[in-house]
């Protein structure tokens, strides 16, 4: 439990700079340069995954199990895992319904991750994992559109252009090869990976 306690501190810590410590963030990258910055940040996040995945290993050969969640949520966890999945790849594809309209749908994709995982698991190390993963990235999404609140008002003080509007095709895409995601992980990389069978 210990190291999966240290991955999560080291992991999300590295990815928590712009929520709790922006002004320190700003002021290192200022005197460090922002490709040392961001390797140390890499660095770091590698460590407290290597010791996230390890201490979670650790943790599944004496499960504690707080409670056995319904059959059902296992059903629902699949169907957020559906929306979690087409979230991420709408990350990485300009102008989409998600990114335009929502923002920050990475942050949105592991929010639905945590919530999904949190419902389909009982064990001690599951409700520590995957509820600090949702912690985070409940604290993180409104950082991230508190900046955004800012960013939009210092547009219209400036009198920038308007934002990009949402393209229907990106938005298919993202949907479709999210579902595709979605599909290898559910019936494929799931059970290769972590041993277990969403749909078992």
């Amino acid at each position: 439990m210990t190291w999966l306690i240290l991955g999560l501190v080291l992991f999300l810590g590295a990815h928590s700079t712009r929520t709790f410590a922006d002004g320190w963030r700003t002021r290192t990258i200022a005197a460090w340069g922002e490709k040392p910055f961001k390797g140390a940040i890499a660095l770091v996040s590698l460590l407290g995954f290597y010791a996230l995945i390890v201490g979670y290993g650790e943790t599944r050969l004496q499960p504690v199990l707080l409670w056995q969640p319904p059959l059902a949520t296992r059903h629902v966890s699949v169907l957020l895992m559906l929306l979690a999945s087409i979230l991420l790849v709408a990350a990485y594809i300009p102008a989409n319904h998600f990114k335009v309209r929502l923002g920050h749908p990475m942050v949105l994709s592991v929010k639905v991750w945590a919530l999904a995982h949190l419902l389909s698991n009982g064990n001690l190390a599951d409700v520590i994992l995957f509820g600090a993963f949702l912690a985070w990235s409940v604290l993180n999404f409104k950082s991230a559109r508190a900046r955004d609140r800012a960013n939009r008002q210092a547009q219209v003080l400036g009198e920038t252009a308007p934002s990009t509007s949402p393209k229907p095709s990106a938005t298919l895409i993202a949907v479709v090869a999210g579902t595709g995601l979605w599909g290898l992980i559910t019936f494929v990389l799931h059970a290769k990976v972590v041993g277990v069978s969403p749909l078992a």
